[in-house]
């Protein structure tokens, strides 16, 4: 919004120049990122105090860590702050004809609508379930389903109406015509290896990109601080790559894929940052609020979908690989309990409990060593994703 004003501005007042920095997107981005730092800072503490006069607090499942019995009653729902200021800075700085930010915006709204009516479910009916699996699995597969077919026609094209023409080809071709090299399956640290996926295996894949990264971080968020800066780490870094494939004279450069309008995504993760460490502030241990589903679900799908336009898929999958092995822990460790039980007649487990990180708490870790430990991980893990920038 700022950037349409100043350029109105600079119509009427063509003297004012200095209103052009407003055209710069890395000054947009610092902005936007202390935008929803001091959004997240300042509106927090009223936002827990009326979590905490609503008595929306979380509930603590009985058969957990016994440590955690402690926190019952902490406000939860705390993500509706990262939300705001999330939106509202992006609203704020990035260029509104964009479509890349939009439809991430739609999908991480979206996304936290869900996490919102579980929270809520958790709240009111004193649930520590939820929503129930498959309705909260459907609705996400609506807003990853609907996504992936927009961003398989809009990576690929420059403009809303290249993308229907595009997406009238592909039908009238029998729902056979490939998409450009832009939206192949690009293999980080190789120059030239790339998979074309055709429109279905990019729509399957996009899918599963923002529904799998939309549960992997609302898997991880189960300490103080656990999942938020991962989170903020991990959106940095694919900041840092939309900026690259953006730029035509980056992107040929460094040998990316170059997509219009990518870059302008830098907005929306630097507003996912600044919004990410104003919440930590209120979130590290002893936390005075949780974000709930309502931002553990909105946040994932977020990665997941700026992993797709700017097509770092297996990137995401390293530099987030702290959400990689606490969704993998759940999934074997359920589906081990499950085989013993049909085969033995009684479940067996691999860890001492699932998600990962209280399997290390059982094992003697205490909380804080679980969190700042996984946090070292995903820095380096984020380094070895930038690397990748170079390292070709």
């Amino acid at each position: 919004m700022l950037i349409g004003l100043a350029q109105w501005l600079q119509t009427l007042q063509p003297d004012w120049s200095f209103l052009r920095v407003f055209q710069y997107l890395t000054f947009r981005a610092v902005m936007a990122a202390m935008t929803a730092l001091l959004i997240g800072l300042g509106f927090g503490p009223w936002v827990i105090r009326r979590l905490t006069e609503l008595k929306i607090g979380q509930p603590i499942r009985e058969y957990g860590v016994q440590a955690h019995l402690a926190k019952s009653g902490t406000p939860t729902m705390g993500g509706v702050l990262i939300l705001l200021s999330i939106a509202v800075s992006t609203l704020l700085w990035f260029d509104w004809t964009n479509r890349f930010v939009w439809i991430v915006l739609a999908v991480t709204l979206g996304m936290g609508a869900i996490g919102w009516a579980d929270d809520w479910r958790k709240v009111v009916h004193k649930n520590p379930e939820g929503m129930r699996s498959r309705e909260k699995y459907f609705w996400q597969s609506v807003i990853g389903l609907l996504a992936a077919i927009y961003l398989a026609f809009c990576v690929s094209e420059t403009s809303n109406l290249r993308v229907l023409e595009l997406f009238v080809r592909w039908v009238q071709s029998g729902f056979s015509n490939p998409l450009p090299p832009n939206a192949d399956l690009f293999v980080p640290f190789f120059k030239t290896i790339s998979y074309p996926l055709g429109v279905y295996g990019f729509m399957i894949l996009t899918y599963l990109v923002i529904v799998g990264s939309s549960n992997a971080v609302n898997l991880t968020d189960g300490l103080d601080g656990l999942a938020i800066m991962p989170v903020v780490m991990v959106g940095s870094a694919l900041g840092v790559f939309a900026y690259v494939v953006g730029s035509s004279v980056y992107s040929k450069y460094l040998i990316f894929p170059y997509i219009p309008g990518a870059g302008e995504l830098l907005i929306f993760c630097a507003a996912m940052a600044g919004a990410g460490l104003a919440f930590l502030w209120f979130n590290t241990h002893p936390a005075q609020v949780f974000m709930g589903d309502v931002g553990a679900l909105a946040l994932g799908g977020a990665l997941g979908t700026i992993a797709i336009i700017t097509r770092q898929e297996i990137l995401l999958a390293v530099m987030g690989g702290i959400f990689v092995v606490e969704a993998l822990s759940v999934m074997v460790q359920v589906s081990y309990f499950k085989f013993t039980k049909k085969r033995y007649g009684e479940g067996r487990r691999i860890l001492k409990m699932a998600p990962l990180h209280h399997h290390f708490e059982k094992s003697g870790w205490k909380e804080t060593q679980v969190v700042v430990r996984f946090w070292i991980i995903t820095m380096l893990l984020c380094l070895v994703g930038l690397s990748s920038l170079k390292l070709r």
